[in-house]
């Protein structure tokens, strides 16, 4: 099943500009795509292109995708759990400093 992809000799749709650097590049990276994917539909596709897919589509890279995905949760954890044990470190010399206060032991805040 073929799809319409523009040709060289239809005008391009032209897009908003980017507001970010990172929202061109995936304008650009989306240009891309759709020029292989043409090139691929015309059969002129270089091998690289048409191994570089071959590639995206196997279990092993599969894998390691999610490995990837699992390695950043990983990360996103310990950070959660250390601003956390941070956040609790600071509410124990706060309740600490109050007890201290409420019994005569701990400075004043205040001068007599």
């Amino acid at each position: 099943m073929k799809r319409n992809i523009v040709n060289s000799s239809e005008p391009v749709k032209k897009c908003r500009p980017a507001l970010t650097p990172e929202a061109r590049e995936n304008q650009l990276i989306a240009l891309a795509i759709d020029l292989v994917e043409q090139r691929m539909l015309q059969g002129t596709a270089s091998s690289q292109e048409v191994t570089h897919f071959l590639k995206l589509g196997s279990p092993r890279e599969k894998l390691e995708r999610e490995r990837l995905q699992k390695e950043n949760e990983l990360l996103q954890a310990k950070k959660d759990s250390l601003e956390s044990s941070q956040r609790q470190e600071e509410l124990f010399e706060k309740a600490i400093n109050a007890m201290k206060k409420y019994s005569g032991n701990g400075g004043d805040d205040y001068d007599n």
